[in-house]
């Protein structure tokens, strides 16, 4: 069940800017966000984690990147604000006295960015963004201990795959299910044959889709790092395009976000070339999640007809492309 803004209440006492402060929840994906409101010393974003996701070290290593990203570079990203312990990450006991992990932001502005948006030159950005974040990690000494998670083919198309198992998703029927069976051969072969080398696979942001995009003007905030992990290179272009990948603007999009990608790092044809199969790999991973989130309004608005847009993305791509070249 979600945690109620009375739940979360004791958690404001653990940091000193939010006394008397009143909590209000903003959002329900894979954790809770809740805006906390208070008089003296503004508005802050309180991430309740959700249970048995992400462990305590696994959390303290993205804290880890995203303080050395901001530290690092000029990406906007939220500040992590530390508890009375100095401590970024903190756990608290709910009303129900259930234990939770949670980490305090200080407010972002901004607003969510819609597929009905002129999107050009925010794909840039994000092609930009990517590619800042992936120099910053091929160049990061990682603090002793750090874990995050593997995104990989087992990782997403297995039974038992970190976001669920995409055979189980609603609207996966005998006729989708054929198609998505040899898609999930295709992707395996494919991503085998592309590889892991170090100028195509490391640490990226792996989720940086319009819900995790703060627009205000002219300035984009990257926020929510909760699924950075170990994966493709070009798989955050995926990520960025998450539940919108039959959208005629995609191809164009595309191009933008490589366009600004290479404004900062090289990419050449052979990944930009991967880019399908990560898209793929992506809707696989989204199909799995719908069903193994079904409880969320994320999940509730995008159920209906996915697992038959996801086929159809299937079937372009077995014949040898998403898109027109």
């Amino acid at each position: 069940m979600p945690l109620s803004a009375s739940d979360v209440q004791p958690a404001l006492s653990l940091w000193p800017d939010l006394a008397g402060g009143t909590a209000r929840l903003i959002n329900h994906s894979e954790n809770q966000t809740f805006l906390v409101e208070t008089e003296r010393r503004g508005r802050f974003t309180l991430r309740i984690h959700r249970p048995g996701y992400q462990s305590r070290p696994a959390i303290e290593s993205e804290l880890a990147w995203l303080t050395a990203l901001r530290r690092d570079t000029d990406v906007p990203i939220p500040e992590p604000i530390p508890g009375l312990d100095g401590r970024l990450l903190q756990a608290f006991k709910t009303s129900g006295e259930e234990t939770r992990l949670a980490v305090l932001f200080r407010f972002a502005d901004g607003a969510e960015p819609t597929p009905d948006d002129d999107m050009c030159e925010l794909f840039r950005t994000l092609g930009r963004y990517a590619a800042q974040l992936h120099l910053h990690a091929t160049q990061w000494q990682q603090p002793e201990g750090f874990q995050r998670p593997v995104w990989r083919a087992a990782s997403i198309l297995d039974a038992d795959g970190l976001w669920g198992d995409w055979r189980i998703a609603p609207g996966v029927d005998k006729t989708i299910r054929a198609v998505l069976d040899r898609t999930d051969s295709a992707l395996w072969r494919r991503l085998g044959e592309y590889g892991l080398g170090e100028d195509r696979f490391g640490l990226i942001h792996a989720d940086m889709r319009l819900g995790n995009l703060l627009v205000d003007g002219s300035n984009v905030t990257l926020i929510d790092f909760d699924d950075a992990g170990f994966c493709w290179f070009v798989y955050d272009f995926a990520a960025a395009i998450s539940f919108h990948e039959t959208n005629a603007a995609i191809p164009a999009l595309r191009s933008l976000w490589i366009e600004g990608y290479r404004t900062v790092r090289p990419l050449d044809d052979e990944h930009v070339e991967a880019i399908d199969s990560m898209v793929m790999l992506r809707r696989m991973a989204l199909l799995a999640w719908i069903g193994s989130h079904a409880e969320t309004r994320l999940a509730q608005s995008h159920k209906r007809g996915f697992a038959a847009g996801t086929a159809q993305l299937a079937e372009r791509y077995l014949r040898g492309a998403l898109w027109p070249k």
